[in-house]
Parts: structure tokens; C-alpha cells; sequence
């Protein structure tokens, strides 16, 4: 009887045990997954934000590029801002992006490279009736303060 009681105990334990296991592998699973939406949902609207400007409100699209970005990218992009003001405004260029496709070459908890395939109609003087323009780039991603910022941009292929 005593040897029953002492069976149901170590079965008990290890039943425990086993639950606890499981719950923390699939909290890193769940962990894991949404920090792979996390990451994806930035790289596409970093995308969108790069390729949807407009010369008639530059300063806020523009303002939309910085706000998902960090690093030499960062401020590269502020640093061109005031050049690429006049030229938008001159030529009267639109932008309109579209991201077809996004996905994660690798993550980890700090960073992201991500490729991304976004279109873009393209307006100006020079072409008013508009181009097909398609890109393929390459974001790198960093975790800044809870949020994932692009860190680099790279056209690619």
C-alpha cells in the first residue's frame, strides 16, 4: 500500500513537472511567434512609409520614415530631407508604395534582417500619367525602447 502512495506521488511529480515544461515551451513558442509579427509589421510599414511619398505633404511622409528608423539610417535620411524637399516639390513627385511581400531571413530578440517586395506608382512632371516602379529591399531591424525601428536599407536584386 505504502509503495502505491509513494508511486502516485513520483507520478504526481512528474505529471507537474512535465505540465510546467510544456506551459514554458509554448509561452517562448507564443514569445517567439508574435515578436515574428512584431517584426514583420514594421518592416512593411517601414516599407510603405520609404516608397509612399507626396510632394504636397513631404515634411509629414517624410516624418513617417524617421519615426521607424534609428541608427546611420536615421540620419542619413534627415540628413537628405531638405534636398529631397526641393527636388519632390520641383518635379511634383508622387509616390505611391504598395508591399507585396515580406519576409524574415533572421530575428533574434534585438534585431531583423527582413526582405521586403513593394510596387509604387510613381508621378511627376516627367511622367504625369505615371510609372510602375518594383523594389526589392532589404531592411535591417533593431529593438529600440519596445519597438522595432529600421536601422538600414538596402536595395536589392
Amino acid at each position: 500500500m505504502r509503495s502505491l502512495g509513494v508511486g502516485l506521488v513520483a507520478a504526481t511529480v512528474l505529471a507537474t513537472a512535465l505540465s510546467v515544461w510544456l506551459g514554458l515551451r509554448l509561452a517562448d513558442q507564443r514569445a517567439a511567434e508574435q515578436r515574428r509579427q512584431d517584426v514583420l509589421a514594421a518592416a512593411r510599414q517601414s516599407a510603405l512609409n520609404f516608397t509612399s511619398l507626396d510632394y504636397r505633404h513631404y515634411g509629414r511622409d517624410s516624418g513617417n520614415v524617421l519615426k521607424g528608423a534609428t541608427g546611420d539610417f536615421k540620419k542619413q535620411f534627415a540628413a537628405q530631407t531638405a534636398q529631397l524637399t526641393k527636388l519632390v516639390a520641383q518635379n511634383k513627385s508622387v509616390s505611391e508604395g504598395q508591399v507585396l511581400e515580406a519576409g524574415i531571413v533572421r530575428s533574434n530578440e534585438r534585431s531583423a534582417r527582413v526582405l521586403v517586395v513593394a510596387d509604387s506608382k510613381v508621378t511627376n512632371t516627367a511622367a504625369p500619367e505615371g510609372q510602375a516602379r518594383t523594389y526589392r529591399l532589404q531592411l535591417d531591424l533593431v529593438r529600440v525602447a519596445g519597438r522595432w525601428l529600421t536601422s538600414d536599407v538596402e536595395f536589392v536584386g
